[in-house]
């Protein structure tokens, strides 16, 4: 168990006016320096309830190989389903040390379940200004309740209510996705796992921070993946990577923000493109986001799609199991 001067929520209490050495970043990470001030980035915006689905195919298709990310609007997921899923959340994170840490993640675990603070070996040994729990809501089989908070009690309810909704969502990106790449439209979600595809939800807390022009939530990255589906809070935080500039992405109340991961991007050989992003932090509110990393199983062998693979397009990704791509890119091991 990490003693819990070590959970960033705790580090942020007593942080007046400084921030310790290890969440300070490098100059060529401080957003302070490195963020694009007074612009907001315009990423996609994609109405689902649009009649036209060729319109939504080539707005997917486009945002998906160009950005990497887009946000949904009118997705048919109640704005009461959110609220309720980001209103339990935040509570969890509301409890006393001593209940949250019920949930800590165990210290020789091989899975990311459970509640923590440090997720990947980080390079210069710095450190994120953030909290997480992590926890399966998908499929059943997967799940493991002891990681699910038993307070507040409508947790449970409203994570499961949430997740029913999403399966429509992901349903549909998944089949425009695979037509998108001229294939019939189960045959990325085959390729992914199929009805063994893991949900796996986090839900990032990061406390209000008195340097966050020097401190990030979360450092550059690309998501595992195959796809990310993330709503926030309306605390602004995420920002996108842009020709090598980092932009703040505009927030939208109630839209899903989608990241093409990883695996997506292997799976359509390069066609879609995982987009780099990463969190700020900020002076006086708390934020909150609640991802949800569409995955395939862990022992799933994730490569180039074969019926993509051509003379003229020859494989740019090796195929790996997902278990082992994600020790690796955790473990920063040349994949």
């Amino acid at each position: 168990m990490q003693s819990e001067a070590e959970r960033v929520q705790d580090i942020a209490l007593m942080s007046k006016a400084n921030i310790p050495i290890e969440f300070i970043r490098s100059e060529h990470e401080q957003p302070g320096i490195t963020t694009v001030h007074g612009k907001v980035l315009e990423c996609p915006t994609i109405d689902f309830s649009n009649q036209d689905d060729e319109k939504i195919l080539n707005q997917i298709v486009e945002a998906s190989r160009n950005w990497g990310m887009y946000q949904i609007v009118n997705h048919d997921i109640p704005n009461e389903a959110i609220s309720k899923l980001q209103a339990v959340g935040k509570a969890f994170f509301e409890l006393p040390p001593e209940e949250k840490e019920v949930y800590a993640k165990p210290p020789d675990s091989k899975s990311v379940e459970g509640y923590g603070t440090k997720l990947q070996k980080e390079l210069e040994g710095k450190k994120g200004w953030v909290d997480h729990l992590f926890h399966r809501v998908w499929p059943p089989s997967a799940i493991n309740y002891q990681f699910w908070p038993k307070n507040p009690p409508s947790y449970r309810e409203a994570n499961e209510e949430y997740v029913k909704h999403l399966h429509k969502v992901v349903d549909k990106l998944f089949k425009v996705l695979s037509l998108g790449l001229g294939l019939e439209g189960q045959e990325l979600k085959k390729a992914a796992g199929g009805d063994d595809m893991v949900y796996l939800l986090k839900i990032n807390y990061y406390p209000p921070c008195p340097r966050p022009d020097l401190a990030l939530g979360v450092v550059a990255h690309t998501d595992m993946s195959a796809l990310t589906i993330l709503v926030p809070n309306d605390v602004q935080g995420l920002q996108a990577c842009r020709d090598g500039q980092w932009y703040d992405v505009r927030y939208i109340p109630n839209a899903l923000v989608i990241h093409i991961g990883d695996q997506m991007e292997i799976m359509s050989n390069g066609k879609y493109k995982s987009v780099l992003h990463r969190s700020t932090v900020n002076k006086e509110k708390t934020r909150l986001s609640w991802p949800v990393f569409i995955e395939p199983p862990q022992d799933r062998v994730v490569g180039p799609l074969p019926q993509l693979v051509k003379e003229d397009n020859p494989p740019k990704y090796k195929a790996k199991k997902f278990g082992d791509y994600c020790y690796c890119k955790l473990n920063k091991i040349p994949q």
